[in-house]
């Protein structure tokens, strides 16, 4: 399925507020991702994205929406050189390839746009689906954090993933 990787206006707050609004998606994501997801989260993500210069936050559009997103946080101090990787899409556009194709997009510019060197992300063990995504685009698995994450009464492990930038493009 074709898509685009754009950045956040405000026009795609509407469909943000809809796509983003299954409880499915937060299952293995962060608290800070909220259910219901109101047209206010919306404005409220859509316009910290637009106010982080030093993040990379891309919609994935596809027919004329928003129906997901890809976010490089860069980190502070020592970890300046590194970022995590966030990502959601909604249910209906599950298992296409979707996902994957818009991880390795997203990987590659800031590798080649920017002076990132390596790029981390943390799943949930039980999603294994994100896993195999990470995987696919050359994440190595570094180490599984035990009983990390506490979610709705539960404790999962964490996974971590990491991708360094090719030693021929470091500087």
């Amino acid at each position: 399925m074709q898509f685009e990787l754009a950045k956040w206006e405000t026009s795609l707050i509407p469909s943000l507020a809809e796509n983003a609004n299954d409880a499915r998606i937060g299952r293995f994501l962060n608290t800070g991702f909220p259910y219901p997801y109101t047209a206010e989260a919306a404005k409220k993500f859509v316009s910290a994205a637009l106010n982080s210069p030093q993040d990379i936050h891309r919609a994935i559009v596809a027919g004329g929406g928003a129906v997901g997103c890809v976010s490089l946080c860069r980190g502070k101090g020592v970890l300046c050189r590194s970022a995590e990787l966030g990502y959601w899409l909604a249910p209906a556009y599950w298992n296409r390839g979707i996902m994957t194709e818009a991880v390795g997009r997203m990987c590659a510019a800031a590798f080649a746009e920017t002076d990132i060197v390596r790029i981390q992300a943390q799943v949930f063990a039980p999603n294994t689906a994100s896993q195999k995504v990470l995987e696919k685009n050359g994440f190595a698995r570094e180490a599984v954090l035990r009983r990390a994450v506490y979610k709705d009464g539960a404790f999962f492990d964490s996974v971590v993933y990491a991708l360094l930038k090719p030693e021929e493009q470091a500087d």
